[in-house]
């Protein structure tokens, strides 16, 4: 049909599709962050509906980097068994999974953690609640937490892992000049800034060897006043594409971003549609590694016309498989219809209630009237 549905690889990890569901907050887990039926279900129906690489929700990976309730867990060993039948299931079904691993930061939930939430730079201005500013020792640890964290995901029979460096989170503030304020050797130059992605991937590499895919999901700028660029962004990818990275996924804006990001919302056009595709270039020009582009995709079109023009390799969509996880299939058969997501962002209120991340538009029409 396309490239789009040529089968690829990624440091021997092979894709049956360029598409990739991107990491999203389920709200599926238990209160621990262990794996639930439900979880495992919504993982394997992504699968059979055709989607090539499955990320998975963002999993902490200490207890104080907790970004929400229900949130999926990597951070103890525990969590292994029940991470693993979900892996299972998911090849028994034709899926490829990776495991996020993430770290909230600023924005990790004391209510949740009992901890001031651990922050890159402590200053005036940052939050009306207290933070704790991450010591040398702190930053230690935080490597060693991601090192042990991808460990646990290669156990339980991931495919590979990816570093969440996006939307504000952790890593995120480590490049953003809006929240790195530091003057030791991790502030300062984006060399600086970037200098923990690049110890925390050489200690993921120590915990899994270099035969195993290790992603990173990077902002191609923050969109917020003194955040980070595109410039310093494609100079911290190719740090990391130097140092072993096997693939980028290019996203953008931090949940403070507000009306100075790509809208999220009422995606309705073609035009509308692959909103970071500009740094996708910028990205294509300066490096030769795997881009994973998200960012308002909604259809064949555009995913293909993406591809041909070699903008990236792979189309990552996250709130269009929430309503349809047998899009792809779907396209595939024929109907290549846009996704039927509205982009009304309502699908993160019942989440939040509990309920688990779902279409409140399709529940709608399920339920008679």
């Amino acid at each position: 049909m396309s490239k789009l549905f040529e089968s690829t690889e990624i440091n021997g990890m092979r894709l049956a599709n360029r598409f990739v569901r991107s990491a999203t907050w389920e709200g599926m887990a238990a209160d621990d962050g262990a794996v639930t039926p439900r979880l495992t279900q919504t993982m394997v129906a992504l699968a059979e509906g055709g989607v090539g690489l499955i990320i998975s929700g963002h999993a902490y990976v200490s207890p104080e980097g907790q970004a929400g309730p229900w949130q999926l867990g990597l951070y103890k060993d525990e969590l292994v068994e029940g991470l693993s039948s979900m892996c299972d299931a998911v090849h028994q079904a034709g899926g490829k999974i990776v495991a996020q691993l993430a770290h909230a930061g600023h924005f990790a939930a004391k209510a949740l953690t009992g901890q001031a939430p651990h922050v890159v730079s402590d200053f005036e201005g940052l939050a009306n609640s207290p933070r704790h500013e991450l010591t040398k020792e702190d930053i230690h640890h935080l490597v060693q937490a991601y090192a042990d964290a991808a460990g646990r995901a290669k156990a339980a029979g991931f495919d590979g892992v990816q570093m969440h460096s996006a939307h504000g989170y952790l890593l995120s503030q480590f490049l953003s000049p809006a929240y790195n304020r530091r003057d030791d050797e991790y502030g300062g130059s984006i060399e600086n800034r970037a200098r923990v992605h690049l110890e925390i991937l050489n200690a993921i590499r120590g915990a899994v060897g270099k035969q195993y895919p290790v992603l990173i999901k990077i902002n191609s700028e923050d969109c917020i006043e003194n955040g980070l660029t595109v410039e310093d962004s494609v100079a911290a990818a190719k740090l990391l594409a130097d140092a072993g990275i096997d693939a980028i996924e290019l996203s953008g804006g931090t949940l403070t971003s507000g009306k100075l990001s790509p809208s999220r919302a009422a995606i309705n056009k073609e035009e509308k549609e692959a909103y970071f595709k500009e740094a996708a270039a910028a990205y294509k020009k300066a490096m030769d590694l795997p881009l994973i582009l998200v960012g308002g995709m909604r259809s064949l079109n555009v995913a293909r016309q993406t591809i041909a023009d070699g903008t990236a390799d792979y189309i990552s969509m996250s709130r269009p498989f929430i309503r349809e996880p047998g899009l792809i299939k779907r396209w595939q058969s024929g109907d290549t219809a846009p996704a039927r997501c509205k982009s009304d962002n309502l699908c993160f209120g019942p989440a939040m209630k509990g309920q688990g991340i779902l279409c409140v538009v399709e529940e709608n029409e399920k339920t008679p009237a």
